[in-house]
């Protein structure tokens, strides 16, 4: 991604702010549209012929036989050409004309330091005649080479750190993953205790219901039985006033009639059916909202995570390492910049209040203007910097 000095304006105007890529630009030199053959003479081929290259004119940019080259030394602009030996040069030089994107016509041989550009002759002229500070590129040539080197001499550096840092980190994978799987088994292990501790209620209500259960249908069987013996009586005290009813006997219906009226006759073998405390009926209650809030009140357990370098102020101690968490020697270093003045704005920006707030998971800047009598949010979405602003009626 590249920042553009002012992209509202044409793109032939600000094209130029995108810097090439020196990356990039070696491939093509190399193996790009502008890497020649340095096989066949560059002249003969263009002839029609394949005549092998003996020479190479890095000016030219060109591949020369022997009789191209005799020619090429004989005319006055390119007698003083470097040419060399392909015989004797396994690799070619390339030697890249950059040509200057206003004149087309004209090398790029010049730096303006003042305006951090490369320029032509003509630019320097035109365009920079009032700047101190325009020099040849071959004189800078040195101290550019001296500063590459010294940047090479970083990245070397940085590579071996890289390389030794990679090596620390390598046996720490094994090491996270063994310390993963632990943590692994310990929330399977806390998993299954609270199971456990469920299982045993289940099992508890379960001998509970078992117990009340064949408590009621023991009772129920009694009923059953104490009725089929009711049932025999009242049979056999039918059949025997039956059997009064038919003999002559009159003192033998006398008897049976006062037996009736005393009640013995039906209360003989009758038991009572309605005894206290015997079960009407088994029913399981369950409080669903209580059984659910215990269910969401249940932790397993919390995963913390410990970050390097960041100092956790709500946090137990906790002596994992020591390691350099907090430097208060350390010298501020600004990360960025937020330009509180936006569209609306009728005065320069004041913001008198500053506080950062998190909205929806994203990190929000926001800010009070005294002078505009708004406040105003700044967050980043999508990699895009956005913003909001509110008016009120006073200086918020």
């Amino acid at each position: 991604m590249t920042k553009v000095s002012a992209p509202e304006r044409p793109v032939e105007e600000w094209a130029d702010d995108v810097k090439p890529s020196f990356v990039i630009q070696g491939l093509l030199d190399s193996f790009g549209p502008g890497s020649k053959d340095t096989t066949h003479c560059s002249y003969c081929k263009e002839e029609g012929e394949t005549t092998p290259a003996t020479s190479w004119c890095s000016v030219c940019d060109d591949a020369l036989c022997e009789r191209c080259i005799r020619v090429h030394r004989r005319i006055p602009s390119s007698r003083h050409h470097d040419v060399v030996d392909l015989s004797r040069e396994t690799k070619v030089k390339v030697k890249r004309k950059v040509m200057c994107k206003i004149h087309k016509d004209e090398n790029i041989k010049y730096i303006c330091k003042d305006c951090k550009t490369a320029v032509c002759q003509t630019c320097c002229t035109i365009h920079h005649r009032k700047c101190d500070l325009v020099v040849e590129i071959v004189s800078e040539i040195p101290a550019m080479k001296t500063e590459l080197r010294r940047n090479k001499e970083d990245l070397l550096k940085k590579h071996d750190e890289m390389k030794t840092h990679i090596g620390k980190q390598t046996p720490k994978v094994d090491e996270a993953l063994k310390h993963y799987l632990q943590i692994e088994s310990n929330i399977k292990s806390a998993s299954l205790k609270a199971i456990e501790v469920m299982k045993i209620k289940e099992r508890k209500l379960l001998a509970e219901l078992k117990e009340m259960s064949d408590k009621h249908i023991e009772e129920l069987k009694a009923d059953i039985k104490s009725g089929e013996m009711s049932v025999q009586m009242y049979q056999q005290q039918a059949e025997l006033i039956d059997q009064t009813l038919q003999s002559e006997c009159d003192m033998g219906v006398y008897e049976m009639y006062q037996g009736c009226e005393a009640g013995d006759v039906e209360a003989v073998g009758v038991a009572d059916m309605k005894e206290k405390g015997r079960i009407a009926r088994i029913m399981f209650r369950q409080d669903t909202d209580k059984l659910s809030r215990a269910l969401d009140d249940l932790q397993l357990g919390e995963i913390d995570v410990l970050y390097e370098d960041v100092l956790d102020l709500k946090a137990t101690p906790v002596l994992q390492d020591t390691i350099n968490v907090l430097d208060l020697k350390a010298t501020p270093v600004l990360q960025d910049t937020i330009n509180t003045r936006v569209a609306g704005d009728t005065y320069g920006a004041c913001p008198t209040d500053v506080k950062v707030f998190v909205v929806n998971g994203t990190d929000t800047v926001v800010v009070t203007d005294n002078n505009n009598n708004s406040v105003k949010s700044f967050y980043t979405r999508n990699k895009q910097p956005c913003l909001s602003r509110l008016s009120v009626c006073g200086p918020p």
